[in-house]
């Protein structure tokens, strides 16, 4: 065989080879496509059992009832999370009265700042929204922080036509890391689109972070006219002492209720709930818990024996939200409760 017979031969030899690489590589697709499903699966499976949900919490996530006027909605933006469900959307009716408390930490995070702010301001008339995000707090971000929640905040009031100052965000999970805000405000399209009154246990779920449950609560009222409803979510797991937590706490309700009226029943409650709880005494920098009040219950202005009414209910859902924070600790097995009478 002459040295050119051999290369040619050689040459073709390597043809045949490639060709019977690429006939594996084919055929093994779907096979490797399989055994990739089957690798997530078991690595998914994996993190549940490395953390697995409190021996403490509820049967299942409760059947909370519809609130007029609020529509609720859940995307992935991958803000630290991947495969799951991590920034929320509250769209709320024009009207609804608003009220907050927050974590009394001398290092608030962004988000806190600025809600305080608008909540400061003259409510108006137009409608409201929230966005949360997990995964990322916010918080020791310096101006680079109060940036992304203009960003946040803006993309929000631009889509929903919304005056900036009742778009109200929140941000939870690791701190002292820049917020990539771009990532949500991505997602704001999709959030609109997806907005229905019945998706609050999505929301519930898309904000928490080392939870092991969502949380949520419920009460109903009789009014003069008609039934007055209140429905809330929370996450909280670690950080809770003694003031609030590490909580993100939203209440909603159908009550037609003043503002001044709706804030002064919200800070004369949170002391006997919130602020009485207590997991590893680490306060957080982002707790925030607001209460919405839309205003398009059946039922008349909240006042006299049905305020009354409507603030044990009220206090009632934020003590079950409190106890299930509590249920959720890091690590809790025991839920201990104290009550002092007398003193």
């Amino acid at each position: 065989m002459t040295k050119t017979d051999w290369k040619a031969e050689a040459k073709a030899l390597k043809k045949k080879v490639r060709k019977l690489k690429d006939d594996l590589t084919a055929a093994a697709g779907p096979v490797v496509e399989a055994m990739g499903e089957a690798v997530s699966d078991v690595v998914s499976a994996a993190k549940k059992a490395l953390k697995p949900v409190s021996p403490l919490a509820p049967a299942s996530f409760p059947n909370l009832p519809t609130i007029r006027g609020v529509e609720f909605a859940a995307v992935e933006a991958g803000v630290r999370y991947q495969n799951r469900k991590d920034v929320m959307l509250v769209r709320l009716a024009p009207g609804t009265a608003i009220a907050g408390a927050f974590t009394r930490s001398t290092t608030r995070s962004a988000c806190v700042r600025d809600c305080q702010a608008k909540l400061a301001l003259k409510a108006g008339t137009s409608g409201a929204a929230i966005i949360v995000n997990s995964g990322n707090s916010n918080a020791f971000t310096g101006k680079i922080g109060d940036q992304a929640v203009a960003a946040v905040t803006g993309a929000v009031a631009e889509a929903l036509a919304l005056p900036p100052a009742r778009v109200f965000s929140s941000s939870t999970g690791v701190i002292g890391e820049p917020l990539p805000f771009d990532k949500i405000t991505a997602k704001v399209p999709d959030l609109v689109s997806a907005l229905r009154e019945d998706a609050i246990e999505m929301a519930a779920h898309a904000m928490m972070t080392t939870d092991t449950f969502p949380k949520g609560a419920a009460a109903t009222v009789q009014g003069d006219g008609g039934v007055i409803h209140i429905a809330g979510i929370a996450k909280g797991s670690g950080m809770i002492a003694p003031d609030m937590a590490t909580m993100l706490v939203y209440l909603f309700t159908d009550a037609k209720i003043a503002p001044a009226t709706l804030q002064k029943l919200l800070s004369r409650n949170v002391d006997d709930t919130f602020n009485s709880i207590t997991v590893d005494s680490d306060t957080s920098t982002s707790d925030t818990l607001l209460l919405a009040a839309t205003g398009q219950s059946d039922a008349a202005e909240v006042k006299g024996p049905v305020l009354k009414a409507f603030e044990t209910a009220l206090k009632g859902v934020m003590h079950d939200l409190a106890l299930q924070v509590v249920r959720d600790g890091e690590g809790a097995t025991k839920l201990v409760e104290v009550r002092v009478t007398g003193a």
